[in-house]
């Protein structure tokens, strides 16, 4: 006799949950479409002036010129120098937040240092930057690098030194070396931090490459922004900031799908 391991209350709870999530979806698409209806029948009523905010219809018509004039030359730039930018402050941020645990002594040195710089305009460095880098990519990248490499080190420490503190002292009672320390409990103990920090870190990064790339660029979803704005094409600018948004929910998603695939591992 066959036995059914999913019980009716356990059923019954899957399904509401189910119910929830996609009723959730459907009330986030309503709020947009109807977002968009809204903004399309005023300015179409003259009610607001379509010059300055645009509107849905001719931010589509925008897009679809675009399209047909190197708009995916533009989306590649941006997204390369985010990656690239994203994936290097990652991993500098990780490896000094490794040596500043392994080291109470450069914690301690360092920590009004770091806070000083966090709290640093860095849209402020751009021209410092530009001249020590030279412009183009590598500024961009700097930058990108800039803006969210503190919050990754200070972001990761934190979940470093707050690491339990009875499974370190058992461990140590082992005589676990430090190497010990870090590669089998601080690090498998952050990993919720360090997926945290990601989250964080894709749109600081978006955030300083697009600031990269108002000040120094020739390609790119922020050259289209600030091109926009110097010729009064607002059209321009809101079909490329729309497009910035999606770029930037499709790249928080990857993160969202690696946090997935982490606890599923586990």
């Amino acid at each position: 006799m066959k036995i059914n391991s999913i019980s009716k209350e356990r059923k019954n709870y899957l399904r509401k949950i189910r119910t929830k999530k996609i009723l959730v979806i459907i009330t986030q698409i309503s709020i947009l479409v109807g977002f968009l209806s809204i903004w399309e029948i005023l300015a179409n009523a003259k009610i607001i002036d379509g010059f300055i905010t645009s509107q849905p219809s001719r931010i589509l018509e925008t897009f679809i010129n675009l399209t047909s004039n190197d708009l995916l030359k533009h989306i590649k730039v941006t997204t390369y120098e985010t990656i690239v930018g994203f994936g290097l402050g990652t991993i500098l941020g990780l490896i000094i937040a490794v040596v500043l645990w392994w080291s109470k002594f450069l914690a301690k040195v360092s920590e009004p240092f770091l806070v000083v710089l966090n709290s640093l305009p860095k849209v402020a460095l751009g021209p410092i930057i530009i001249i020590w880098v030279g412009s183009g990519t590598s500024a961009i990248i700097v930058m990108a690098i800039a803006i969210s490499l503190i919050v990754t080190i200070l972001e990761i420490l934190n979940g470093f030194l707050k690491t339990d503190k009875d499974i370190i002292k058992m461990a140590k009672t082992f005589k676990c070396t430090k190497w010990q320390l870090l590669t089998k409990i601080v690090i498998p103990a952050n990993i919720g931090t360090f997926i945290n920090s990601l989250k964080v870190n894709i749109g600081l990064s978006l955030v300083g490459v697009i600031s990269g790339e108002f000040l120094v660029s020739k390609a790119g979803l922020g050259y289209l922004i600030v091109y926009g704005g110097q010729v009064f094409k607002l059209d321009l600018v809101m079909t490329s900031v729309i497009i910035l948004g999606i770029l930037a929910g499709i790249m928080y998603g990857v993160v969202l799908l690696v946090e997935k695939i982490t606890h599923t591992s586990r």
